[in-house]
């Protein structure tokens, strides 16, 4: 399931949208962010791809697994980019190279983002006190997705919308 625009990330990633144990679809990396995760996790110790989907797994948790399907493209195209090279070519074992360092060191606020957003998900999905913000979230996720999924939404509908999540993110602020 290879196409050539398929190694690079953005508006083709969608033919590689995860899958969690519910079997629901949904964007958990925006564009480029597993890429920038993938370079991270190389750099803290060598890594094959099989190794690289289980840590990214761990530190998602919730039954989250990335695709083969998206991180050998990602490999290929990190690679192709000069970021990380083989170690060991028979064994497919990535290492990060000096251009891939700087890269992470040019999106260090990028990456610590992403690696705080990841880890407070973990901690909404592991903790059983936070269970009932987790269950509303999903409830807001459903709703958004039933209501989008509606053909003729019209731009009023959509500005309504928007303004009600506004409105929500308010008044948790101000809890």
């Amino acid at each position: 399931m290879k196409h050539q625009s398929d190694h690079h990330e953005g508006e083709h990633d969608s033919h590689y949208r995860e899958h969690n144990r519910t079997g629901r679809r949904g964007r958990l990396f925006e564009s480029g962010r597993m890429k920038l995760l993938v370079l991270h996790l190389i750099q803290q110790s060598p890594k094959h791809g099989y190794e690289i989907i289980k840590e990214i797994s761990d530190l998602v948790g919730d039954g989250y697994t990335p695709s083969a399907g998206t991180i050998y493209p990602t490999l290929t195209n990190l690679e192709e980019m000069n970021f990380i090279s083989l170690l060991d070519a028979e064994r497919k074992q990535y290492q990060v190279t000096q251009l891939g360092e700087a890269y992470l060191q040019e999106q260090q606020d990028k990456l610590l983002a992403l690696l705080e957003k990841l880890r407070l998900r973990h901690e909404i999905h592991n903790n059983d006190q936070l269970i009932e913000i987790h269950r509303a979230m999903e409830n807001l996720k459903t709703a958004l997705r039933l209501k989008l999924n509606i053909a003729d939404l019209q731009q009023e509908q959509i500005y309504q919308i928007a303004e009600k999540i506004d409105q929500a993110a308010i008044a948790i602020g101000r809890l």
